[in-house]
C-alpha cells in the first residue's frame, strides 16, 4: 500500500481514536503531499520516494522548530512540535548509524573515484541520491567532508 493510503488510513483511525496529536500531524502530511501532486506539471499519483522526501522534510522542521522554541522557553510548544515528528518518523524508513553511514560514504568515495575535497560536489550528488530519506543532509555533507580531508 501507498504510503499516501497510508496516511489517509491512519486520519480515519485518529478520529476515530480521538488522537489529536497523531491527527494533527497525518493532516499536515496529508496536505503537503496533496499540494505536491497538484502543482502545474506534477505526476498525477505520488510514489513513495516523493512521498518520504517530502516527510523527511516534515520531520526535520519540526524538529528545527523545536529547538527553537526551547531556545526561547516554551517547552509547551516545543513538545507539541516533537510529538509531531514521532508520528512523522513512524512514516521514514529507519536511519542510517554513524558506521553504515561511514562504510556508504566510503564506498560511493571509490565508485567515483574522489581523491580530494575538489570532489566533494561530485560524492555529495551520488550520496545525496543514495541516502535520501536514510541519513539527514548535514551529517552527510559533515562525513564527506571529513573522510575527503
Amino acid at each position: 500500500m501507498a504510503i499516501f493510503d497510508d496516511v489517509n488510513n491512519g486520519i480515519k483511525e485518529a478520529m476515530k481514536a480521538k488522537d489529536k496529536v497523531r491527527l494533527e500531524a497525518l493532516r499536515n502530511i496529508k496536505k503537503v503531499m496533496l499540494e505536491v501532486k497538484t502543482a502545474v506539471g506534477a505526476a498525477d499519483e505520488l510514489d513513495d520516494t516523493e512521498a518520504i522526501k517530502i516527510i523527511s522534510k516534515l520531520a526535520k522542521q519540526g524538529t528545527d522548530s523545536a529547538t527553537i522554541y526551547k531556545e526561547q522557553g516554551r517547552d509547551d510548544l516545543a513538545t507539541a512540535e516533537l510529538e509531531q515528528v514521532a508520528v512523522y518518523e513512524t512514516f521514514l524508513p529507519e536511519m542510517l548509524s554513524d558506521n553504515e553511514l561511514d562504510k556508504v560514504i566510503k564506498q560511493i568515495i571509490e565508485q567515483t573515484g574522489a581523491s580530494g575535497m575538489k570532489d566533494m560536489g561530485k560524492v555529495m550528488g551520488v550520496a545525496t541520491k543514495q541516502l535520501a530519506g536514510k541519513a539527514d543532509g548535514k551529517a552527510i555533507s559533515e562525513k564527506v567532508r571529513s573522510l575527503l580531508q
